[in-house]
């Protein structure tokens, strides 16, 4: 299923197709839309979050599936901590944290997943404060340890609230935590989303970036709260040429995902548009595009 190429490797959200797909349906999309692999979501609903008790033959036929069709499940996207934060002033809750990630290290070992993106969040539901913020961090080194055993990549994503919305600041956290496998997943758009210099952040963390999100953003501005989901690539203000520029300069080659989300029947339309528009800022950096096999589309 792996193949050198002289591109970055892109990968697609799962919540860009239709959750009325079956996994089959959405491996096989997956590949003739242009992408190398799909990244799983794990979020905290009870029909994502129940993915975690899978049984083997499920999951094997799953793995399966992905070899069928040469799409592997190369990331997993576990939001599931939202609603069940290690910061949380709950004990039970962050129990439950703790197990969420242990079932999710388990589900991604045997799928043959490699990087697991957890939230940047202390807490979402419920006040933040200097408590949250020290149960996340001890969270945070607890699943360090677990990911240590299993040689699975933990990679925080740089979120769209204030907690963890800037390299520089998983920079604080990194040195908490010290593990060779937790490591950053910028997310571009929440970067730029809360007016943070996204080529600045990138050369900080260089060393521990492990996968970038491409989404597009509105920015945070006096009396307006900014969007930050639910955007067409082009349609906000990420400076993707910018942001390719500063992936060449800094010869940073990791994996990307596109992450958009399918609100209509128009969902593989506003995936074409996003690849064509990546495409134009990859050649505009002088990098080989992302997606040669639309380089011809037009919308």
């Amino acid at each position: 299923m792996y193949q050198h190429v002289q591109r970055h490797r892109t990968g697609l959200y799962e919540k860009a197709l239709p959750a009325t797909m079956t996994w089959e349906e959405k491996l096989t999309a997956t590949r003739s839309l242009g992408f190398d692999f799909l990244e799983i979501s794990i979020d905290e609903s009870d029909e994502r979050r129940s993915r975690l008790d899978w049984d083997n033959e499920t999951i094997y036929g799953l793995r399966h599936l992905c070899e069928q069709h040469q799409v592997p499940l190369h990331s997993m996207c576990l939001s599931a901590h939202r609603k069940f934060p290690f910061g949380s002033m709950d004990p039970e809750v962050r129990q439950q944290a703790d197990l969420h990630l242990e079932k999710a290290i388990t589900l991604a070992y045997k799928l043959g997943i490699r990087i697991i993106q957890l939230a940047g969040y202390d807490v979402y539901y419920e006040p933040a404060s200097l408590q949250t913020h020290t149960y996340f961090v001890a969270g945070m080194k607890r699943a360090a340890k677990l990911a240590e055993r299993a040689g699975i990549m933990l990679a925080v994503e740089i979120m769209d609230t204030p907690y963890l919305n800037a390299l520089s600041k998983f920079e604080v956290l990194n040195r908490a935590v010290n593990s060779p496998y937790f490591t950053a997943y910028p997310d571009v758009g929440n970067i730029s989303g809360w007016n943070y210099d996204i080529c600045t952040e990138l050369a900080l963390s260089l060393p521990h970036i492990t996968q970038i999100h491409l989404k597009d953003t509105h920015q945070v501005r006096p009396g307006y709260p900014g969007q930050f989901r639910d955007l067409v690539i082009g349609e906000g203000e990420v400076d993707f040429q910018a942001v390719f520029s500063t992936l060449k300069q800094l010869d940073c080659v990791v994996p990307l995902v596109l992450e958009m989300w399918a609100q209509d029947e128009h969902w593989q339309e506003n995936i074409h548009t996003a690849q064509q528009r990546l495409n134009q800022a990859c050649t505009a950096a002088n990098l080989p595009q992302l997606f040669p096999e639309f380089a011809t589309t037009t919308h």
